[in-house]
């Protein structure tokens, strides 16, 4: 398994390349990311804060990746019974008893 330093290397690399394949340079990746041409020198290296790393990747024009690299994760079962809570199995049938008593006319409207 490689280490998380690994890892960032080798994304910086990537990156790299990406920006390579466009035919810019660093600092014109710097300039629309709204980043110092140091910044984007660290990302390649693999030493980047994710804030920087997404904003690199925005003006590479390749957050549509994001999806392959991290794809959205659906709550597992158990996590959403926990966020439901206890559902109600069926009805009590007490609710509006009173107001049968009520002719329809009578009754007052709803206060949206």
């Amino acid at each position: 398994m490689k280490s998380p330093a690994a890892i960032a290397e080798t994304l910086g690399q990537r990156l790299k390349q990406a920006r390579l394949n466009r035919d810019l340079t660093q600092q014109e990746v710097a300039e629309r990311a709204g980043l110092s041409r140091k910044a984007v020198l660290n990302a390649e290296k693999g030493k980047a804060q994710l804030e920087v790393l997404i904003a690199i990747l925005q003006a590479l024009e390749l957050t549509a990746q994001l999806d392959n690299f991290l794809p959205p994760q659906p709550p597992s079962p158990i996590q959403l019974a926990k966020l439901q809570g206890k559902q109600r199995q069926r009805a009590s049938g007490q609710r509006g008893q009173g107001d049968r008593d009520k002719d329809e006319d009578e009754q007052e409207a709803p206060e949206w």
